[in-house]
Formats: structure tokens, C-alpha cells, sequence
């Protein structure tokens, strides 16, 4: 695993993860049930356009409850950590080695666990007080953050002020990881075989505008770097070139 530190929802994250499939969308992939999903083309054909237009393509619609969810996430975590009584530890991108599959965990909990919040609308959290279970609604996402950083297992918070809350722990289902596995090679050679059809018709950049070389001297000499131009260049860089942006921007923070 490799982790691309960046805050979520900025710039250089979403940058980091276009183009890529990632956890929140592997049910466009694979669904709860194990089955090949319909919408496989579809999503490969957005995260190719992304890779053609060099920038994320945000097509989903935020609503009240996504909203709600961004504004009680800090509240969440630090009701799960007052309850469990540890600390955890923010996270921006998670790859796999070759950068070709990521997650994007709210928290690491130790050294194999996960925190993954929701904050969904009253009569789904009193469906969760009442099963002990999410379902299977974020089977795909949670066994593919799983997968993704080789971790045990998944806290999933269901949070809401104003009742009581519902933790779930989600352990590892190697069976369903290894179909998701297996998805996700097919799906990423695929992509990564029309992408290099795009790139030979010259509809793809053959790479960043700015070497990673460049960037980590300007992080060492700690001259400014332009946040914006380094986010459209990230999706170019390699995994190996990314870990050592990172590892400067480390670095300079430190």
C-alpha cells in the first residue's frame, strides 16, 4: 500500500484519484452480491475521460445528507475515539503499489483497522440500531478499502446527534475480496489498454507538465509550489514519482 498525503476533498486529492477506480465506486464494478456490475463501461468510460480532459469529472449530485455527513464528520470521529479511547490517524489516498486501484478511508485505527463514518438520514440509522448491520449497500466499498490497504477490518460508525449510535465491525470476506480482486485486474488492464489507444491518438498528455523531479526540489529548497498546477499534473505522475512528492512534502512540513 502506498498513502498519498493529501487532505480529502482538496485539489491534489481529488487529482490523485481520477482517472483510477476507487472504493466509493467499486459497486460500478462489482456489486454487493458478487456479480459483474452494468455500469463497469460506463465508469471506465468517465475515469477515461478524465484521463483525456487531465482533471477529476464530478457528475454527483451533493445532497442534504451528504452535506450533513461532511459537517458532523469531525463530531463523529471524536465521539468514536472518546468511546474507544485511542486515537486515529487522518489518511488522504490510499493505492495499491502499482497505483492502478484506490481508497480513501475517513481514519486508521491501529495497525489493522479502519473508521469509516455515516451519517445517514434517522429511519436508515434506526434500521442499523435494530439489525446490528449495514447490509450489503457498502459491501463494495468497505471489503475494497480492505483490499486496498491489507487491513483486518472496518469500524463502521453510524452516527446522528441526536440518537444512539450504531458501530458495526466489518471483518475481512476473503471470498468476496478475491472476486473483487480479480474485477478490478480485468478492469484496470482494460482501462489501462484504452487508455494507451487514447495516448497513441494523441487524446491523452503523455505525461506531466511538470517533472516530479522539479517539484521535489522546490519542496526541499522550500520555494513556493502552485497547489493548483501540481494537481493537474498528478494524475501523470507514477507511484513511485508520487511517494516521493510525498515524502518531500514530508519533508517540509516536518
Amino acid at each position: 500500500m502506498i498513502i498519498h498525503e493529501c487532505l480529502q476533498g482538496s485539489a491534489i486529492w481529488l487529482s490523485a484519484r481520477s482517472g483510477i477506480p476507487t472504493a466509493s465506486c467499486f459497486d460500478r464494478i462489482v456489486t454487493p452480491t458478487g456479480k459483474l456490475s452494468t455500469q463497469a463501461d460506463a465508469y471506465m468510460h468517465q475515469l477515461l475521460a478524465e484521463r483525456m480532459l487531465g482533471r477529476p469529472i464530478t457528475d454527483v449530485a451533493v445532497t442534504s445528507w451528504m452535506s450533513r455527513g461532511t459537517q458532523l464528520e469531525a463530531e463523529a470521529i471524536s465521539f468514536y475515539e472518546s468511546m474507544r479511547e485511542l486515537d486515529t490517524v487522518r489518511v488522504g489516498l490510499c493505492t495499491n503499489d502499482a497505483g492502478t486501484i484506490g481508497a480513501s478511508p475517513d481514519r486508521l485505527v491501529g495497525d489493522d483497522g479502519l473508521l469509516e463514518i455515516k451519517c445517514p438520514k434517522e429511519s436508515t440509522h434506526v434500521g442499523y440500531l435494530l439489525t446490528g448491520s449495514a447490509g450489503s449497500a457498502y459491501k463494495p466499498q468497505v471489503q475494497g478499502q480492505l483490499l486496498v490497504t491489507g487491513r483486518a477490518w472496518v469500524d463502521l460508525l453510524s452516527y446522528s446527534p441526536d440518537l444512539p449510535h450504531a458501530l458495526i465491525r466489518i471483518e475481512r470476506d476473503e471470498d468476496y475480496i478475491a472476486t473483487l480482486s480479480k474485477a478490478l485486474d480485468a478492469f484496470s488492464e482494460q482501462l489501462e489498454a484504452k487508455a494507451a489507444e487514447l495516448r497513441e491518438r494523441g487524446w491523452i498528455a503523455p505525461g506531466p507538465a511538470v517533472p516530479a523531479s522539479a517539484i521535489v526540489t522546490l519542496y526541499d529548497r522550500a520555494e513556493p509550489v502552485d497547489e493548483a498546477i501540481l494537481a493537474s499534473a498528478w494524475q501523470h505522475y507514477s507511484a513511485r514519482e508520487k511517494a516521493v512528492i510525498n515524502a518531500a512534502r514530508a519533508r517540509r512540513a516536518a
